[in-house]
């Protein structure tokens, strides 16, 4: 004959259901917390993804591209960096939309792509020392004297610059340009700032290191878009810099001509 159970059986087995569901709430919660501090750990030391804001960088970035960015990796010369606003450079079209509190969370624990409010994105031209100049006899662009080969990255249409420069950059600060030139507030845009007094700052269009937040590698999105971000090879053949003076050294005027 079967045991009917009594009431008071019945009453025991319920705080053992709550202490179970209790148990699992926790630990879910844990693991919930755990992976939120894992992804914003990996954000601040080793990557994480913007939205392109700008037409800065087509076309090899359109607007709403998303790109990871890696930060473990030194930049260099012909890398896609972001870097913050070095200070007035961000016009209403650049700045990118700035996401409620909310929002800004799920940023920071990497659950969304990084607005790029307060960032801009921008091609590395010119490391500390390297001599930037535009432009040659034939309209190219050169560092360290050697002239590069554009064509396969810059916007169709567009030349090198319309501007004429020489720089030589700084000690730990860094020359950059969009791809899409007619289109980029970019260093050349900034070597003519003026201070309050109407004073030459030209040392504003030479981006801090400690600014760069890292190099773009990937695009990601749209799924038709999925592009690897490497270094051009023209860059590979650009001597080493001199040695990089405290202050920039800048010339709005045309390098010398030469045949080559």
């Amino acid at each position: 004959m079967t045991d009917t159970p009594t009431k008071s059986d019945a009453k025991d087995t319920k705080p053992a259901h709550r202490s179970g569901f209790a148990a699992a709430a926790r630990e879910f919660v844990l693991i919930v917390v755990g992976a939120l501090i894992v992804s914003s750990i990996l954000r601040a030391f080793v990557g994480q993804m913007f939205i392109i804001p700008s037409e800065s960088m087509e076309n090899t970035l359109l607007v709403g591209d998303r790109v990871v960015v890696e930060k473990l990796t030194d930049v260099k010369r012909g890398d896609v960096v972001v870097f913050e606003d070095p200070g007035g450079w961000l016009g209403p079209e650049e700045s990118g939309q700035k996401r409620g509190s909310v929002g800004r969370f799920f940023e920071i624990v990497g659950l969304l792509p990084d607005s790029s409010h307060g960032h801009l994105i921008k091609r590395l031209i010119g490391m500390p020392g390297d001599k930037v100049a535009c432009c040659d006899s034939k309209g190219r662009l050169l560092v360290n004297g050697q002239p590069l080969d554009e064509v396969g990255y810059l916007y169709p249409g567009d030349s090198p610059s319309q501007m004429q420069f020489q720089v030589t950059v700084p000690a730990g600060r860094v020359f950059v340009m969009g791809d899409h030139r007619s289109a980029s507030g970019d260093s050349r845009v900034h070597l003519q700032d003026l201070d309050a007094n109407g004073g030459n700052q030209g040392d504003a269009a030479f981006v801090p290191i400690d600014k760069v937040t890292g190099r773009a590698i990937m695009v990601v999105w749209p799924a038709g878009r999925w592009a690897k971000l490497g270094v051009p090879d023209t860059f590979k053949a650009v001597p080493a810099p001199g040695p990089a003076p405290d202050k920039p050294a800048i010339s709005l005027t045309p390098p010398p001509k030469t045949s080559g």
